[in-house]
């Protein structure tokens, strides 16, 4: 914080955030520096905020913990952050010449707030009609992950995750639910452990409504399967 007057505006804003574009904001520079480097300055810092919070970092249980924060943002929760972590998706002809909708549903998927940097705990449902090309169900899977991984609000990621398979499987008929919990509404500010929240999109035939419908009809009768 630079200012008060940034505080006032935050505030202010509370938490009426918004997503200025589909890109994560990244800073041209974000690559410049090792996996390695960043966990020391990371470490550096996280040690910092430790101490500022009063605990005793020479204790057993606390001494390691910066490193531990550092290797796991960088390593783990935000290694969707760097494209070297994309998935290599390979794509297939469709020799079976199946030519109805593919779902995948319940990809779990851990995501992080970028407001409050708490978790984001949910699942991914995805549908799609191929036009001639077709991708492995566990790459479906790998694209929610990677994109979950990294500071995200949740009408980016589902937008993201949307926007990568039109683009690999070279088909606007595309259909994103994603579902969640986000821990910055449940363990702080209003506390409410009921709620969660659902964001769609869709193209091609599933702007069609009864495409839509057959499809949200084909997540709830996997969820009666389940039970």
């Amino acid at each position: 914080m630079k200012n008060v007057a940034n505080l006032e505006w935050i505030e202010l804003v509370g938490d009426q955030h918004h997503a200025t574009s589909v890109d994560t904001p990244l800073r041209k520079d974000a690559f410049a520096k090792s996996d390695e480097e960043k966990m020391q300055n990371i470490a550096f810092h996280f040690e910092k905020i430790m101490d500022e919070l009063g605990l005793d970092l020479t204790d057993d249980s606390l001494m390691g913990t910066p490193y531990r924060v550092a290797k796991m943002f960088v390593q783990e929760i935000f290694s969707g952050l760097n494209p070297k972590n994309k998935p290599k998706m390979s794509v297939f002809e469709n020799h079976y010449e199946y030519d109805k909708m593919l779902v995948e549903a319940n990809i779990h998927f851990n995501s992080t707030c970028e407001h409050h940097f708490l978790p984001i705990i949910g699942k991914a449902h995805i549908g799609y009609i191929s036009s001639g090309q077709v991708i492995g169900l566990s790459k479906l899977n790998r694209i929610v992950d990677y994109y979950a991984r990294r500071p995200q609000v949740q009408e980016r990621l589902v937008m993201q995750i949307f926007k990568e398979l039109q683009e690999v499987l070279q088909t606007k008929s595309v259909i994103v639910v994603l579902e969640a919990e986000h821990l910055c509404v449940s363990s702080r500010g209003i506390k409410d452990q009921s709620s969660y929240t659902t964001t769609l999109q869709y193209g091609g035939q599933f702007d069609d409504k009864d495409f839509r419908n057959d499809f949200f009809q084909l997540i709830a009768s996997g969820e009666k399967l389940k039970k």
